[in-house]
């Protein structure tokens, strides 16, 4: 097997130093109001509602890039950065990972007017042609007819194969851009940039692409990594709370599969990750991306421990597919799947129940949900989508299940359907 992330420092990952980087990116001062960056020191106050605009300097001023640390994915000679820190987007740090003359920043409605002007200016400053499509925002737009939007700009501008596409935006943008990139001319390369925590601490690493169909979710993807990630935490300071805490529901995932001291960690730092302290968001995406990192390298297309990372996946995937694609976030349905796993794991005798009380204490403190909404579907329902699961084994439910101490887990179909039963009835 493979060596694992540079950055791993046995189980308990230090912070590796901090470096600044300069960034030419005073951008002959364009005078787009909206350049605007957010400023790591002014972590915004937490807060519901809608998104945020960025606050800080213009460009006028120097901004300096700092790279908090760089986790390498390792997986031979498809091996790959990914850059956490702050103030990344409009630096040059990743955009040598942009080889051709052109690219196309593919991004959503919502993200645009945020960040697209500073992702596009980086690349111009780094002499690129830049097209841009903007899709619609939501997980219901995970499909193909909105891959189909970004060929047909990409077609329309004459690029080539050896453009390379960026994607600007949280998990659906990262999954359409990334399996658009697998498709297009039978392959140009990608970058991903995410801007939601989900995709920071998940999605947007290990080259797992896909849109949705009808019958399941991801169901139609490709196995495709990118050139690099640029994780870069002052995107998450426009992010609405809904959106922020759906993400961390992920991170609480990795304490409970394979990191016991990160879920300590997670229960220490929940009222600095609300109030997104910049330290906490940047050790929280770093410790993520590690264990992600760790994971992928290990098994890249999941024949074995990589299904480990859908922990309350095939419960939480039932859920989104049962109320309707972009009722509930990803994250909110992974969130009440994994007390789902939990639950069932306390009642095949397989973990103390201590751990059930914990997760949902965690997730409960976040603010994500923990039990499904009661009544919206039924028990056969549930069966029925989890089934129609890509872990499914000749038409066996398989499910990734807590067994031993806390951060040990099984992948198994050897369990008494009756508690499966059991457990849906409590909670359909």
């Amino acid at each position: 097997s493979m060596p694992g992330p540079v950055v791993m420092m046995a189980r308990t990952p230090q912070v590796s130093h901090s470096h600044k980087v300069s960034s030419s990116a005073r951008l002959h001062a364009r005078g787009r109001s909206s350049f605007r960056l957010a400023s790591s020191c002014r972590a915004l106050a937490t807060g519901s509602g809608g998104l945020r605009a960025p606050s800080g300097s213009s460009l006028e001023e120097s901004h300096e890039a700092e790279i908090h640390a760089t986790v390498d994915v390792p997986l031979g000679d498809r091996t790959y950065p990914i850059y956490v820190g702050t103030n990344l987007l409009l630096s040059q740090t990743w955009t040598k990972h942009v080889k051709g003359k052109s690219a196309i920043v593919v991004t959503n409605e919502t993200i645009a007017p945020l960040w697209l002007d500073q992702c596009v200016a980086a690349l111009e400053e780094a002499g690129k042609d830049v097209a841009t499509a903007i899709l619609p925002d939501g997980e219901e737009f995970k499909t193909l007819e909105t891959m189909n939007l970004i060929f047909d700009e990409a077609l329309k501008k004459r690029l080539d194969r050896k453009t390379t596409m960026v994607a600007l935006g949280g998990g659906v943008i990262g999954d359409v851009t990334g399996f658009a990139a697998s498709c297009y001319q039978r392959g140009v390369e990608f970058v991903q940039v995410p801007t939601t925590t989900m995709a920071l601490v998940d999605s947007s690493v290990g080259g797992k692409t896909a849109v949705n169909h009808a019958l399941g979710k991801n169901m139609i993807g490709a196995f495709y990594q990118p050139q690099c990630v640029v994780a870069d935490t002052t995107t998450l300071t426009t992010l609405p709370q809904r959106e922020l805490v759906s993400g961390y529901a992920e991170a609480v995932k990795y304490g409970l599969i394979r990191d016991a001291p990160f879920f300590d960690w997670l229960e220490e730092n929940v009222q600095a990750l609300l109030d997104r302290e910049p330290e906490a968001m940047a050790y929280l995406v770093e410790r993520s991306c590690i264990n992600k990192a760790e994971v992928v390298s290990q098994d890249e297309k999941e024949g074995g421990v990589r299904a480990s990372l859908n922990l309350g996946h095939t419960f939480g995937h039932a859920i989104e597919n049962g109320l309707g694609y972009g009722e509930w976030l990803h994250g909110e349905a992974v969130s009440a799947g994994m007390v789902m796993a939990a639950d069932m794991s306390v009642r095949l005798g397989w973990i103390e129940p201590s751990i059930l009380e914990r997760t949902k204490a965690l997730l409960e403190a976040f603010g994500t949900p923990t039990v499904p909404p009661k009544g919206r579907i039924t028990v056969e329902q549930y069966k029925a989508l989890m089934s129609v699961d890509k872990k499914a084994d000749a038409g066996k439910i398989v499910l990734v299940l807590l067994k031993g101490e806390l951060g040990n887990f099984v992948i198994t179909s050897d369990f008494d359907p009756a508690v499966l039963d059991e457990v849906l009835a409590d909670y359909a």
